[in-house]
């Protein structure tokens, strides 16, 4: 998969490469909690595998950015609070995938290498046999037996711990509660793939249709979000069906009397489960000389089904050498989905609009005239960026090719040129945001342009509302995301300074429906409580692009007060001395300075932070110990620490005026090595940075006098 306009890995400085990483890191688990807990995908499969392909690339190039915490060493996405959890005695692994037939050569001559190592044949002709089967585009789960009883149900979560929809399964058609046969194990896991048949997918749309309800985008998405319903009655009601592939955790000693994949299968289905057995797409064991014959015949199938898959699943048959295979990360490494390419057509461009996404980026969306791509009328599809239009040249009344990836959402992949009218003209992007009339800027390196409103646009107030009453923001406890949803769609709170008014509306509150006087009242007393945040939360609160916690905590201690702070701000747009000032404050870099400067250029953001400041009693930045030994210093802290958590040493370091970095450079002064320190309490050795204990490191803070 290509990235236009993006750097090759190759030619990235580690500092550039981090930035991206971190940037795609957020994307990618921002999609996974859209896809795994929303079953609402913001983006087709295929750009979702294109995020995880540049940010292994990355890796691959820059290994010291791969971290326990990484998106390529995850599973999914946490389990929803909704639910309970349930821990999978056995991990729910990820598939690897491959999008060519070069890719599934890399991965067959990878696996005789590394088996070479246990038997020498097979780096060389001997015969590799392979279990080959449709990929099912559903909602994967995994079902728990006792003594031939179910027992418990759970989605794949995050690999480790899932959802418990125990209830929700047993409404599948045909799911066996008991399972048939003498040679049940007694303990024995199920993984499979719950999906919904195209027949009912249309049936259930229709009905929503009918009600007034909003379609689902596509079967995978109903399924998913049918199967993790609370009310197991409205799963009942979705006809949903299942498939199962794999296992978990086997009891007794099954497993030892059973040699390959293949056998196993067949265990399944004597036991009561169903499996894909139809004589054309059943699991085949061929040798992998063969098995890219399966995937074009299955392909060829694909369209004659009633239900939707996005590739095909090779797996090793010989368990034995599954086993010595093993898994690396989130995948094993004795299988590997192949993909199928996205499906095409050609359409009219009728119009292009643009949206406006929560964090204010404009995307452009083209209208098209709606043409059928593989079994779905489509009606519009994503331009992606200013750069893509220009790129591909897309205009109004353009004839071009869309392609749904993923069948997810469709985007146009090329103009037929030859089919341009004389007339067409070139799309001029806007530069005000279509939905409050802001500006709308593109910084330096970036491909979004994103409008200027913050505060006051529509697009883009939900987010803001939720970010401000954060945690880590004002903090304002008993406003979550659904009540501050709730209250922004009737009109309680229209801008964030809005939230300083709702005491007036208590009696309206109070009779709200799940509210009461308890729930109003301890509301209140949150809102009297955040009134007094400190200046570096209430920076962060305004959700200012480039502008996080610790950007917050620099512009607080530097300024002090919120009325130094708001009366610099507001004279940034004009440059002179105020910019000179931010240009040399340590940690503030041009993209903040640009972006404090583009927000504060809008009259209405001004006026919702004045009412803000008047509605608050912002508190002065804490006074740094410009005595202390560690003022000014940069410190860098690895490990675990005993005698403090992570927070509480971070804070205190700041308290001191000392500086806390996350990556260790010759500009760092310190470096604080608590137990099982690894790749940082390398690179201070290898750079000469002092390194110290963390109890030489309390001894140097404590030796700071009041």
């Amino acid at each position: 998969m290509s990235f236009p306009h993006v750097k090759p890995v190759q030619q990235l400085a580690l500092t550039e490469a981090k930035a991206e990483w971190d940037d795609l890191a957020d994307q990618i688990r921002a999609h996974d909690k859209h896809y795994y807990q929303n079953d609402a995908p913001l983006i087709s499969d295929a750009e979702y595998d294109g995020l995880r392909l540049r940010l292994q690339d990355l890796e691959a190039q820059f290994p010291q950015l791969q971290t326990s915490e990484s998106p390529t060493q995850k599973v999914g996405a946490e389990a929803s609070a909704t639910f309970s959890k349930v821990r999978h005695s056995v991990p729910m692994l990820s598939l690897g995938n491959a999008f060519t037939i070069d890719d599934v050569t890399d991965f067959i001559a990878f696996i005789r290498k590394y088996l070479g190592a246990y038997d020498a044949p097979f780096a060389g002709e001997a015969l590799l046999n392979f279990v080959c089967e449709p990929k099912i585009d559903g909602l994967s789960f995994s079902a728990r037996y006792e003594k031939g009883q179910f027992v418990r149900g759970a989605t794949r979560g995050d690999g480790e711990v899932g959802e418990d929809i125990t209830a929700n399964l047993k409404t599948l058609q045909g799911f066996p509660l008991t399972l048939t046969g003498d040679d049940v194990p007694a303990v024995l896991e199920v993984r499979g793939e719950v999906y919904m048949s195209h027949a009912d997918f249309e049936a259930l749309n229709n009905k929503r249709i009918a009600a007034d309800e909003p379609k689902f985008a596509n079967p995978r998405n109903a399924a998913a979000g049918s199967l993790r319903q609370l009310n197991a009655q409205i799963t009942a009601e979705r006809r949903l069906k299942f498939f199962v592939y794999g296992w978990g955790e086997v009891g007794d000693d099954t497993l030892a009397h059973i040699t390959s994949h293949w056998e196993f299968r067949q265990k399944l289905k004597s036991w009561g489960f169903q499996i894909i057995d139809d004589k054309e797409l059943a699991q085949l064991r061929v040798g992998d000389n063969t098995i890219v014959a399966y995937y074009h015949n299955v392909q060829r199938l694909r369209p004659t089904l009633d239900y939707d898959i996005d590739g095909v699943v090779y797996k090793v048959d010989n368990l034995i050498l599954q086993k010595r295979l093993g898994s690396v990360g989130r995948a094993p490494r004795w299988a590997i989905a192949h993909k199928f390419p996205a499906e095409q057509a050609q359409t009219v461009v009728e119009s292009i609009d643009i949206q406006v996404g929560r964090t204010g980026s404009l995307t452009p969306v083209a209208r098209l005239k709606p043409v059928n791509v593989g079994g779905v009328m489509v009606g519009n599809a994503t331009l992606h960026n200013e750069d893509e239009i220009a790129r591909k040249d897309v205009r109004v009344g353009n004839t071009v090719v869309v392609q749904r990836a993923g069948d997810v959402i469709p985007q146009v992949v090329e103009v037929d040129k030859s089919k341009r009218p004389e007339n067409s003209v070139a799309y001029v992007f806007p530069d005000h945001c279509p939905v409050c009339g802001s500006f709308a800027v593109r910084e330096a390196g970036e491909v979004a342009k994103r409008c200027t409103g913050g505060l006051l646009c529509e697009a883009q107030l939900l987010e803001r509302l939720r970010h401000f009453v954060s945690r880590n923001a004002m903090d304002l406890e008993g406003l979550g995301e659904k009540q501050m949803e709730a209250f922004w769609r009737d009109g309680l709170i229209k801008t964030v300074a809005d939230i300083y008014d709702l005491p007036s509306r208590y009696a309206e509150i109070e009779k709200r429906e799940g509210w009461g006087k308890k729930s109003a009242d301890n509301l209140m007393t949150a809102i009297e409580k955040s009134r007094y945040a400190q200046l570096e939360k209430f920076i962060f609160a305004l959700g200012i692009r480039h502008v996080g916690e610790i950007t917050g905590k620099v512009l607080a201690r530097h300024y002090s007060s919120c009325s130094a702070w708001f009366a610099a701000m507001q004279a940034l747009p004009l440059g002179g001395d105020v910019r000179s000032d931010l240009d040399n404050i340590d940690g503030i870099g041009p993209k903040v300075v640009a972006a404090l400067s583009d927000f504060f250029r809008e009259p209405h953001n001004i006026d919702i932070v004045q009412s803000l400041v008047s509605a608050l009693h912002i508190q002065d930045a804490q006074a740094v110990a410009a005595h202390s030994v560690v003022a000014g210093k940069t410190v860098v802290f690895t490990g675990t620490l005993v005698r403090l958590s992570r927070n509480e040493a971070k804070s205190r370091a700041e308290s001191l005026g000392a500086k806390v970095a996350s990556s260790v450079s010759a500009k760092t002064d310190y470096v604080v090595a608590g137990e099982d320190a690894g790749s940082k309490l390398k690179a201070a050795r290898e750079l000469g940075v002092t390194i110290l204990s963390e109890s030489e490191w309390l001894d140097l803070i404590d030796s700071t006098k009041d």
